[in-house]
């Protein structure tokens, strides 16, 4: 009976909740199942918190947009001001970039106008140093040469023609060594880590010592050629004054009683004033020259033994003393006999004891005569040259045998030729 009575309890099903809802007649019930109600819970738990998170949400949305929209224009100041930062960076990069530019254009001009300049004096230079070389007599060393065309600065240190914003790259400067014209053949010592700005100014300062060496090498030329002339005119003045020879006495006379303020000069005013020196030296010269070429200085018969001085000597057919008014050098036969100095025949023919006798005057009073001639070669009025034969020797006249009798006279008057033939010695290097 126990058993039974356990059996029975046991036994007995757990029933599930209903719910039972009543309206009039009707009467309608719902079975609440375990996992329909932890649905429910999850369902309204689920509301709740949405209905919290919502709350919180409107509640604190405020605070957090302040400081959503409080960062963000923190952010945005940072940008602003990184931005201006950089504007002004820019802002100065492009004033230098500008300022290095203009200094570098006028830098470019400057070169230009310089080199133009040299230019411009080379070519000036030519016909005076042909000239100078030709009446100095002697070579000098050739000067730096100018550049057989104008090569583009603006080219090498990377600035456009058009004015454009001015690069210098490390290419074109170091190439600067490998053009053929001394100016830009100056080796620099550019480094690679040099700036632009760096490198031009090295550049400019390498071919603004090559303009320059080429400036003082031009003057420098110009000093000596002068300076040689006017020693070769001195030279001659003196041989000619020393032998008591005419020269013109206010000629190349230094003045020293002078003064006034003083005024420097620049570059192209000392070129121009070195230039008017070498001139008048060079003047000075053929002056002089032309003076000594006018003198009977060369020797009549170059090679030849004097028999007979200037001076007195026993008369060689009377065997008395006597007056010699000329030299006589042995000569054969029908050697030619050469004037010494260019000049106008007076006269030519038979006169006296000369025999056969030319004259020629060769200004200032001067004249040479040579006699005892075999032939002669030329006629009255004819006009001579240096170095031109006027007859050839012989015996003729008053001699004992072949020579050539040779006079010069000054305003009729017999002088020693030996004084002229010493100077000629003296000048011949110079004429």
């Amino acid at each position: 009976m126990n058993a039974t009575g356990q059996s029975a309890v046991f036994g007995k099903r757990k029933e599930p909740h209903t719910v039972i809802i009543a309206h009039g007649d009707e009467i309608r019930h719902f079975t609440v199942r375990p996992w329909m109600a932890a649905v429910i819970g999850s369902a309204f738990a689920a509301v709740a918190i949405g209905y919290l998170l919502a709350t919180s949400y409107l509640v604190l949305r405020d605070d957090l947009i302040g400081a959503a929209t409080a960062r963000q224009a923190r952010m945005q100041q940072a940008y602003e001001d990184r931005i201006s930062a950089l504007r002004s960076q820019v802002d100065r990069i492009t004033s230098r970039q500008l300022l290095d530019q203009q200094l570098m254009e006028t830098k470019v001009s400057e070169l230009l106008e310089r080199q133009t300049q040299l230019s411009q004096r080379h070519g000036r230079l030519d016909s005076v140093i042909e000239r100078a070389e030709k009446e100095v007599g002697a070579k000098l060393p050739d000067a730096a040469p100018a550049p057989q065309q104008k090569p583009d600065v603006r080219a090498e240190i990377g600035a456009p023609a058009d004015g454009g914003a001015a690069t210098v790259s490390l290419a074109s400067l170091g190439a600067a060594d490998t053009k053929p014209f001394s100016l830009w053949s100056t080796r620099t010592d550019i480094k690679a880590d040099d700036s632009s700005a760096d490198r031009a100014d090295k550049l400019f300062v390498a071919i603004n010592q090559s303009l320059r060496s080429i400036e003082n090498e031009q003057l420098d030329r110009v000093s000596r050629l002068a300076d040689t002339a006017y020693e070769n005119a001195d030279a001659i003045k003196d041989a000619l004054a020393s032998a008591g020879l005419p020269v013109d006495s206010n000629f190349g006379k230094d003045e020293t009683d002078v003064g006034g303020p003083l005024i420097p000069l620049d570059k192209a005013a000392i070129f121009d004033s070195k230039v008017k020196e070498l001139d008048e030296a060079l003047d000075a010269l053929d002056h002089l020259k032309s003076e000594a070429r006018r003198l009977p200085l060369a020797n009549p018969a170059p090679g030849h033994v004097v028999t007979s001085p200037f001076g007195v000597r026993t008369d060689p057919i009377l065997g008395t003393a006597a007056l010699h008014s000329g030299m006589d050098f042995r000569a054969p036969r029908g050697m030619p006999a050469r004037t010494t100095a260019a000049g106008v025949v007076t006269r030519a023919g038979w006169a006296g004891g000369y025999g056969r006798m030319v004259e020629i005057d060769h200004g200032n009073g001067f004249a040479t005569r040579y006699g005892h001639l075999s032939k002669i070669l030329v006629a009255v009025g004819q006009k001579l040259k240096a170095g031109d034969e006027v007859g050839e020797t012989g015996s003729s006249g008053r001699s004992t045998g072949p020579h050539l009798h040779y006079e010069v006279r000054h305003n009729g008057e017999a002088v020693n030729p030996l004084r002229f033939l010493a100077v000629g010695k003296k000048v011949q290097k110079y004429l």
